[in-house]
C-alpha cells in the first residue's frame, strides 16, 4: 500500500509519545489529522493548539464527519483494549487500520534509516543522533520516544525531505514492532529481559533482537554495545563496531568531573581515532555511553569532530530522563522514566554517587501488572537504594489487573530505612511530611502528572 492514497489519518491513542510523533509527521505533510485518546495531557493541548482535532470519550459520533473508507488510513496503538468502541467499530466498517510501528516501517522504507533498539537507552541516544544531524546541517527526520529538551518535540526536522533525508527511529522492542524496519544503521543499547508477557521468556526476546539486527541492509552499519556484541554473531553481512563505557571498540578516557553533580569532560577512544575533549550537555555516566554511540552513527554520516563535539555540549537532553526540576544547592528534584529494575538501579546509584551525604527519597510508580510480577524481586531490591520510599499504586496502562499483583508485592521485600505506601490521592499529603534533600519522581505511567504539583509544593514560601 501507498501512504500517498491518503488525504486524513485518523489516530486511535494519538496522545501516546510515538503515535504523536507520526501525527506531527502528517500534519507537517499537509494531511488532515485526528483522533481520540482517554485523557487530556499536555502532549495532547500541544496537538490541538498544532490545529488537530481530538476527543477523549470512545463514542462513534465524535469520529470526524470527513473521514471515510478511500481517503482515511487509521493507525491504532497496542495500548487500546480489545473492547475499544471507535475502533471496533471502523473495522466493521472496512477501514484500513494498521499499527503505528506498520506505519512507521512504510514511512522509513523509502529512506537511509537509523534505527536505535534497546530496552534502555534508545530514546536519549536517537534523541542525541537527531540533534546531532540536524547541528550538522544534515537533512534528516526524527521520530522520537520523548520530548526532546532543544527543540521541545518529539519530531526533529532539518531541510527539505528528499531522496537524501535520513531518518532517525526508536526501534521498540514491544510487540515486536522493530521488526518492521529495515535500517540502514542500527544502534542496539540493551537488551535485558523486558516485555515477558510478549516474548514469554528472556531468550525469546533476545531471538528478535538478533531478527532485527540481521534486517539491517546488506554492508549496513551497526553500532551496538559491548555486553550484547554476541547478538550480532549471525549478521557477518554489516559492518560492526562495538562501544562502551570503558570496554568495546570505541570508550571514555581521560574523563574529568566538571560539576559537582554528575557532568564530565571525556576523550572518544577506539580503533585509533579519538574524539578530544567532549564536554556533555546532560549528567551521568550512562549517558556518556549513549553519546558514544551517537557519535559513531554520526560519523557513518559524514559529520565532523568539531561539529560532533559541538552537538554534545549542547544536547539538553529528554524530558523525563534524568530531567531536572529543581537544581539548588539545599534542594534538588529530578524526574525520571526509569520503569525497568536495571534502570532504576542505575538511576539511584548516579544519585546516590552525585548527591553523597545527601538522603534520597523515590516516588515510584509501577507501570503494568505483568512488569510488576515478572521482575517483582528485582524492583524490591534496586527501589532499596532510596533512603525514603513512596511506593505508588500500580499504573495499569492496557492491562487488565491480576489477582495478587499489586504494589504491596514489592513493599514486603523493600528494606529502606523509611518506605511509604501511598495513592495518587494522598502522595502529595504524605511527602509533604518529609523532609527533603535530593527527590526523584520516577516511572513511565501518570507520575509526571504529579510535577508541577510536587515543584509548587516545595517550592512555596
Amino acid at each position: 500500500m501507498k501512504l500517498e492514497q491518503y488525504d486524513s489519518i485518523y489516530f486511535l491513542g494519538i496522545g501516546g509519545i510515538g503515535m504523536s510523533a507520526l501525527a506531527r509527521w502528517f500534519k507537517h505533510k499537509g494531511l488532515r489529522v485526528a483522533g481520540y485518546d482517554r485523557t487530556p495531557t499536555p502532549l495532547t493541548h500541544e496537538l490541538l493548539e498544532e490545529g488537530m482535532e481530538i476527543h477523549f470519550e470512545d463514542r462513534v459520533e465524535f469520529i470526524p464527519g470527513y473521514i471515510s473508507k478511500e481517503k482515511t488510513l487509521v493507525v491504532f496503538t497496542p495500548a487500546i483494549p480489545k473492547n475499544h468502541v471507535e475502533h471496533n467499530y471502523l473495522k466493521e466498517q472496512g477501514f484500513t487500520i494498521l499499527k503505528r510501528s506498520e506505519v512507521l516501517g512504510l514511512l522509513t522504507k523509502n529512506y537511509k534509516t537509523i534505527a536505535v533498539a534497546g530496552t534502555h537507552g534508545k530514546t536519549t541516544t536517537s534523541s542525541l543522533i537527531a540533534h546531532i544531524l540536524k547541528t550538522a546541517g544534515k537533512d534528516m527526520v526524527a521520530f522520537l520516544g520523548g520530548i526532546t529538551a532543544n527543540y521541545d518535540s518529539n519530531l526533529v526536522m532539518h531541510g527539505e525531505v528528499n531522496e537524501n533525508t535520513v531518518v532517525v527511529a526508536e526501534a521498540d522492542e514491544f510487540d515486536r514492532s522493530f521488526l518492521r524496519l529495515f535500517p540502514h544503521t542500527a544502534v542496539v543499547t540493551s537488551a535485558d529481559a523486558d516485555h515477558l508477557d510478549i516474548y514469554g521468556d528472556h531468550l525469546q526476546m533476545l531471538s528478535s533482537y538478533k531478527e532485527f539486527i540481521s534486517q539491517v541492509v546488506r554492508k549496513g552499519n551497526l553500532i551496538i554495545h559491548e555486553s550484547i556484541a554476541l547478538l550480532a554473531n549471525e549478521a557477518p553481512h554489516v559492518n560492526k563496531e562495538t562501544y562502551g563505557m570503558s570496554r568495546g571498540q570505541f570508550f571514555a578516557g581521560n574523563i574529568v568531573p566538571i560539576s559537582r553533580d554528575g557532568f564530565f569532560e571525556f576523550d572518544l577512544l577506539g580503533n585509533d581515532r579519538k574524539i578530544e575533549k567532549i564536554k556533555l550537555g546532560v549528567p551521568g555516566f550512562h549517558n556518556m555511553e549513549n553519546a558514544i554511540a551517537a557519535a559513531l552513527v554520526a560519523r557513518k554520516f559524514g559529520v565532523d569532530e568539531d561539529t560532533i563535539r559541538k552537538a554534545l555540549a549542547s544536547f539538553r537532553g529528554v524530558k523525563r530522563r534524568f530531567e531536572y526540576i529543581i537544581r539548588k544547592d539545599n534542594l534538588v528534584y529530578i524526574d525520571d522514566y526509569a520503569h525497568h529494575p536495571t534502570e532504576i538501579e542505575a538511576f539511584l546509584k548516579s544519585l546516590k554517587e552525585m548527591y553523597k551525604g545527601k538522603k534520597i527519597t523515590v516516588i515510584f510508580q509501577p507501570h503494568l501488572f505483568t512488569r510488576t510480577r515478572d521482575f517483582a524481586a528485582g524492583f524490591s531490591k534496586s527501589l532499596s537504594l532510596a533512603d525514603e520510599l513512596l511506593l505508588m499504586d500500580i499504573y495499569p496502562a492496557r492491562e487488565e489487573p491480576i489477582p495478587g499483583v499489586t504494589s504491596d508485592l514489592l513493599f514486603k521485600e523493600i528494606t529502606s530505612p523509611v518506605k511509604i505506601r501511598c495513592t495518587k490521592k494522598d502522595v502529595l499529603q504524605k511527602l509533604e511530611d518529609l523532609d527533603i534533600e535530593v527527590l526523584a519522581t520516577v516511572g513511565a505511567g501518570d507520575i509526571d502528572t504529579f510535577v508541577k504539583p510536587i515543584k509548587a509544593m516545595l517550592t512555596k514560601s
